[in-house]
């Protein structure tokens, strides 16, 4: 697990040019610096931007783009890229998100590396298409039917949206399955003028190729890192893929020895490996008494009314997450042990709210206070520090 505490400051790297991005560009920039050749998806606001840069971007580097004719068909052939060996993913929305529900369960069950961006807007169904919200939150996490693992990375600026792209890559291919990378519409339409890492600082990772001879490849061998290697369609290795529970070469199978191993293997991936995927921002919690949890453009809001508290002597600070699922059960446990009270701004109805109580059953009564809003409108830095005013 990485915390990143935003008091310290880092030191000179070797940067690229300052540019002006908007987030939606940014993802897609980061998804090609990662190694993406392969996108296929169908437009829908207010993701359209990805897919626009993409199909200008992926011909000029020897990739590929495909519109699909809907969100079924855009998950379902971006699988079938993977398989083949490429770095594949789509972008799409709310509605989009629900349609894929059935193709990420697919792609998590064969363990097949892609990547999904989801640039949410208010919902449910066509909801406000584009107005922010964070309605999402669950449904990328138990959208799909059945256990499944799920990562997912929350950025706040355009600057980190370039960044978690290039992560959420990586983890897609170091751990075989789907990650998402979720937006918030603001943070997708937002643009900054940022100065991007040199991209040859970054490490890219590939996925583990077979070694062995092709009689003895395991499509879905067992170590004690949960990780192994993945052939690719054409390279010679046999190897069966089914939505099916499957046994080490993905064949069907009804053993209950081997259904227990292939879930337990989809498990512990990832609780295997917390400390690889968890990173979470600790924003002036040293000595705070009120805390404010908040991921996404909510978050940003809260940075200005914590940077506001203090200066009026308001012991307060924000923890926020960049990695929500898997969530960071145990940092965050750990940075509310001394706070009194917790505050948690969302644009929904109560999402990340059962979490943060899930977590801190020893307060009392009235110390977690939620703060929601389905409007279309965002929560301001004014209407949080009135609020930790009004808790302190």
């Amino acid at each position: 697990m990485t915390t990143k505490k935003t008091e310290k400051k880092s030191g000179k790297k070797n940067v690229k040019k300052r540019v002006l991005l908007q987030g939606n560009e940014a993802a897609a920039l980061g998804a090609l610096d990662a190694g993406v050749n392969f996108f296929a998806g169908y437009p829908i606001t207010p993701s359209t931007e990805i897919a626009e840069i993409m199909a200008t971007e992926l011909p000029k580097r020897g990739g590929k783009f495909v519109q699909m004719e809907d969100e079924i068909a855009s998950i379902c052939t971006v699988i079938g890229g993977s398989l083949a060996g490429a770095k594949a993913m789509t972008a799409t929305s709310g509605p989009g998100f629900s349609l894929m529900q059935e193709g990420i369960g697919f792609a998590k069950i064969t363990e097949t590396p892609c990547l999904i961006v989801n640039v949410q807007r208010g919902g449910p169904s066509t909801g406000l298409p584009t107005k922010p919200s964070q309605g999402d939150i669950m449904a990328t996490r138990w959208g799909s039917h059945g256990d499944a693992p799920a990562i997912v990375l929350y950025p706040h600026t355009v600057k980190e949206t370039y960044e978690l792209a290039i992560r959420a890559v990586n983890l897609a291919e170091k751990y075989r399955t789907c990650v998402v990378l979720l937006l918030d519409e603001v943070i997708g339409h937002m643009s900054e003028a940022v100065t991007l890492p040199d991209v040859s600082k970054y490490r890219v990772v590939n996925r583990i190729k077979p070694n062995v001879p092709p009689e003895w490849y395991k499509h879905y061998d067992e170590n004690q890192k949960y990780l192994s290697p993945v052939a690719s369609y054409g390279e010679g290795y046999r190897f069966h893929v089914t939505g099916l529970v499957h046994d080490a070469y993905g064949f069907p199978t009804n053993n209950s020895n081997e259904a227990a191993i292939m879930m337990h293997r989809l498990k512990k991936k990832i609780t295997f490996n917390i400390r690889d995927l968890v990173q979470i921002e600790s924003f002036h919690m040293e000595e705070a008494e009120i805390a404010i949890f908040a991921a996404g453009i909510v978050a940003r809001s809260a940075k200005q009314a914590v940077i506001k508290a203090r200066k009026e002597g308001i012991k307060v600070g924000l923890i926020r997450p960049m990695t929500i699922w898997p969530f960071p059960d145990d940092a965050v446990r750990k940075m509310l042990k001394n706070v009194e009270t917790v505050i948690v701004p969302e644009l929904n109805q109560g999402q990340m709210i059962h979490e943060i109580e899930r977590l801190a059953k020893d307060k009392d009564d009235g110390k977690i206070i939620k703060m929601q809003m389905v409007n279309g409108e965002l929560i301001t830095p004014t209407q949080i520090l009135h609020k930790i005013k009004e808790v302190n």
